[in-house]
C-alpha cells in the first residue's frame, strides 16, 4: 500500500535518501507504449518540470509535454514498460504528474515492476513476471500525485510499467528508490563508488539554490551548467558550503576528479575534500562530525576544468568507464593518511560558494 503526501513535501520525504530511478539524465528509457499518439512517453522521463504553450499546435492538435494517447481506448489501459537508468533499484514511491492535462488527463494509474536480468530480451506487456507496487490511484487534473510506499520494496527491479486507465495524459514520472549496483568480484578493480550507478548517493548539502547535489554523481559529464550542483551567492565572510556522498562501498580511495564543467564566472575558489567511516550507513553523519579526515587540502579550482587529484603512486581515473588516461594534467595529490584508511562518506567544501558539475571518489571496494 502507499499514502499519497504534499508535493511541496516531495524533497523532504525522498531528498535525503533516495533518486529518480528512471531519470533521463540518468539513462533512464522507453521499453514499449500501447499508443502515444498525441505526445510522445519519452517526455514522461524528462528532468525539467513540464511547461505549456498556450494555443501551440502540431500535426496531431495540441502541443503538450508529456505522454498523452488517442481517446477511445478500447483497451482496459493504455500503458508504457520504462526501464530504470541503473541495473536495479528498490524502490520507495512514486510521483505522477499531470500538469497542465486538464479534461484530458489519467483518470487513474496503477505501477506495476519486475527484475529483468541484463542478458534477457526486454519485458512485454503480458509479462507474468509483473508486480504490482502502488495500486489503483485517482489522478485529478494538472497536479501532482505523490505517493509513499508503507515499506521499501525488498526486492530490486530493472523496470516498471505504469498503466494508465483507460487513456488521457500524465506529464512526468518518477520513481524514487535507491539504487542497488552489482559489482564484479574483482576487489582491486578501480571504480567509481561515488557514482550513482555503483551506489553512490548524495545524502546532505549545505544548499541548493540553483542545481541540486544529486547531478553531481550522474553519469558522463553535465551537458550544461543547470546540470551541477549550485549554491547562491555568500555574502558572510568566512562562509562555505559543503555536501555530503555516501559511497556504494567500502572504499580505500585511489583518486578523485571535481569537474566545473559550464561553470566559468561561478566556479569555487578552492575545494577540500574530506572523509569518514560510519559504521552504520543508513545514519547521515553531520557536517561537523570530529571524524572527518582530511583527504585534500583545500586547493584552487579553475573554470569548465576536471580537476585530478591523486593517491601517490595511483593513475589518474576518467570517464564513466574508469578509463585510465595518459597526459591528463594533475593538479595535485591527495593527504597521505588517505592511503591508509577506508571510508563510507566523503564530504566536499567548497570556498566560499559557487557551482560544481561532477565529483568522482575512485578506489578499491573493502569487505568490511
Amino acid at each position: 500500500m502507499a499514502t499519497r503526501i504534499e508535493a511541496e513535501k516531495t524533497e523532504e520525504v525522498f531528498g535525503t535518501h533516495c533518486i529518480d530511478l528512471v531519470s533521463a539524465s540518468l539513462g533512464g528509457e522507453i521499453v514499449a507504449v500501447s499508443d502515444e499518439w498525441f505526445a510522445p512517453a519519452t517526455n514522461l522521463l524528462t528532468v525539467a518540470p513540464p511547461i505549456r504553450k498556450p494555443g501551440f499546435f502540431v500535426h496531431t492538435g495540441a502541443w503538450y509535454d508529456g505522454w498523452e494517447t488517442r481517446r477511445h481506448n478500447q483497451e482496459p489501459e493504455d500503458w508504457v514498460i520504462v526501464k530504470l537508468g541503473v541495473n536495479s533499484g528498490r524502490i520507495y514511491g512514486f510521483e505522477i504528474d499531470t500538469a497542465f492535462f486538464n479534461g484530458n488527463h489519467a483518470p487513474e494509474i496503477t505501477v506495476q515492476a519486475l527484475f529483468n536480468p541484463p542478458s534477457s530480451p526486454p519485458p512485454t506487456q503480458t509479462d507474468s513476471r509483473w508486480s504490482t507496487i502502488l495500486p489503483l490511484q485517482e489522478c485529478g487534473p494538472s497536479q501532482r500525485h505523490v505517493y509513499l510506499l508503507d515499506s521499501p520494496t525488498t526486492e530490486a527491479y530493472s523496470h516498471v510499467k505504469l498503466n494508465m486507465i483507460p487513456d488521457g495524459g500524465i506529464a512526468r514520472f518518477r520513481v524514487y528508490g535507491q539504487p542497488v549496483p552489482v559489482f564484479s568480484d574483482n576487489l582491486e578493480e578501480v571504480i567509481d563508488t561515488a557514482h550513482v550507478s555503483n551506489g553512490g548517493l548524495v545524502v546532505a548539502c549545505s544548499d541548493q539554490h540553483f542545481g541540486r547535489k544529486d547531478n553531481l554523481l550522474q553519469p558522463e559529464r553535465g551537458r550544461d551548467m543547470g546540470d551541477g550542483w549550485e549554491t547562491k551567492r555568500s555574502r558572510e565572510k568566512g562562509h562555505v558550503d559543503w555536501v555530503i556522498v555516501k559511497l556504494g562501498a567500502p572504499t580505500r580511495i585511489s583518486s578523485v576528479t571535481i569537474d566545473t564543467a559550464h561553470f566559468r564566472g561561478n566556479y569555487p575558489q578552492r575545494v577540500q575534500l574530506e572523509g569518514l567511516w560510519h559504521p552504520d550507513t543508513e545514519v547521515t553523519p553531520s557536517n561537523t562530525d570530529n571524524g572527518w579526515t582530511t583527504i585534500l587540502q583545500p586547493a584552487k579550482c579553475k573554470a569548465d576544468h576536471e580537476h585530478h587529484f591523486t593517491v601517490a603512486g595511483e593513475k589518474v581515473q576518467l570517464g564513466s568507464h574508469n578509463r585510465e588516461t595518459n597526459g591528463v594534467t594533475q593538479e595535485g595529490e591527495l593527504s597521505e593518511v588517505t592511503a591508509t584508511k577506508i571510508f563510507s562518506h566523503v564530504k566536499m567544501t567548497i570556498i566560499p560558494d559557487g557551482g560544481v558539475s561532477r565529483l568522482r571518489v575512485y578506489g578499491r571496494r573493502q569487505q568490511i
